[in-house]
């Protein structure tokens, strides 16, 4: 098993062509270690949406080669980039992109029904999304209605479903900013239990305090890598 679960080597990302060309990427070489919490930042139109696209195989590179857990995955099918995104990659999003009429527990388990429910029953798959919402504390809100539940128990909803499949990484793109204080608080505790327990994170983020706590900080500004650094402000 490799050390690094990501592998990026002169990644490029151009939109349109000639004169109307936008280089989003421009030659970004990366490396991410399994287990590590990694925060990206930067000012808009500085790529990292871009970036963020092409590591949850949402979008292929114009350039370069992107290695996912070792195997490149910068140049495969739109099918092959779907099982991909599937069974390895967990993604928590800002608005929790929950389907309204769906319960809480009926949400969680569409990964595991898109992907061919594992070999599971009906019956299992429900077990191991109850399983997975208890682990965030929701297990008493399975059968409840994204309507009928606040912003922050809806963001652990959609951790609950990034988590289901048990991937090799979670990529959480501006995970608490839709919610208030306290809510985002408890977020950003469960971020960090997630990666106390061994998962790695990748988390795009405008907010200076919430990045404080990923133990790397990596600033992008016109499609490269402008820093990346280690944080020593991360809680111990």
């Amino acid at each position: 098993m490799p050390e690094n679960l990501i592998e990026i080597t002169d990644l490029t990302k151009i939109y349109g062509a000639g004169d109307v060309a936008v280089h989003a990427l421009r030659g970004v070489n990366l490396a991410v270690k399994r287990g590590e919490f990694v925060a990206v930042m930067g000012p808009s139109g500085s790529g990292k949406s871009t970036l963020m696209n092409i590591l949850g195989c949402l979008d292929r590179p114009t350039g370069g080669s992107y290695v996912l857990d070792g195997e490149d995955v910068s140049r495969l099918s739109k099918d092959r980039l779907a099982r991909v995104r599937n069974r390895q990659i967990g993604f928590v999003f800002q608005s929790y992109n929950l389907l309204p009429r769906l319960t809480a527990v009926k949400n969680v388990m569409l990964p595991l029904l898109y992907n061919g429910h594992q070999g599971l029953s009906d019956e299992a798959c429900q077990a191991r999304a109850v399983a997975v919402l208890e682990a965030v504390g929701l297990g008493d809100r399975a059968h409840h209605r994204p309507n009928e539940l606040s912003g922050g128990q809806q963001q652990r909803v959609a951790i609950a479903r990034a988590l289901v499949n048990d991937p090799s990484i979670i990529l959480a793109d501006e995970p608490t900013g839709n919610l208030d204080t306290q809510s985002g608080e408890e977020i950003t505790e469960l971020l960090h239990q997630l990666h106390d327990g061994g998962t790695t994170v990748v988390m795009v983020t405008h907010d200076p305090d919430l990045a404080k706590h990923a133990e790397r900080i990596i600033y992008l500004l016109d499609g490269q890598i402008a820093s990346d650094e280690q944080n020593g402000m991360r809680r111990e």
